[in-house]
């Protein structure tokens, strides 16, 4: 079901490559897809590619874009600015689950090149404006009923 008041949908994606620090600090690299749609105005979701299959993540815009300067998160993920062994800059995502902890290591620089992209396709504090809550609480009543 389409939410959003806008015909045309506002979609960006962007592949990049991630690192997965182990306990011992060692990184192994991963690829990834970023991706942003304005039918779901406040969230971000990214696909780590493992192989054959796919795993998505998705949590809070606000959290992503905070995390690129300081320590953000509650709950299941939490995103920071640091330095990695190089002193280069990076930001760290943590994610947690019941299955387990995943530390993930991304160039500052290609995260703040998506949430440029991202906040140009839905200006931050616009979000509201991409959302048709009759819809959604229409959707949500209906599936109660059903």
């Amino acid at each position: 079901m389409d939410y959003t008041t806008n015909a045309a949908p506002l979609a960006v994606t962007q592949p990049v490559s991630l690192e997965l620090i182990d306990a011992s600090g060692a990184a192994t690299p991963i690829d990834a897809e970023l991706q942003y749609d304005s039918t779901d105005p406040y969230a971000v979701t990214t696909v780590f590619m493992t192989g054959n299959s796919r795993v998505r993540w998705t949590f809070g815009r606000d959290l992503l874009t905070q995390g690129l300067y300081e320590p953000s998160g509650d709950g299941d993920v939490h995103v920071w600015p640091c330095l990695d062994a190089q002193g280069h800059a990076v930001v760290i995502i943590e994610l947690c689950s019941p299955d387990g902890e995943a530390l993930i290591q991304a160039k500052t620089g290609d995260l703040s090149s998506f949430v440029d992209r991202m906040n140009k396709a839905v200006k931050p504090g616009s979000e509201s404006q991409h959302v048709n809550v009759d819809a959604a609480i229409a959707a949500i009543l209906t599936a109660e009923t059903a």
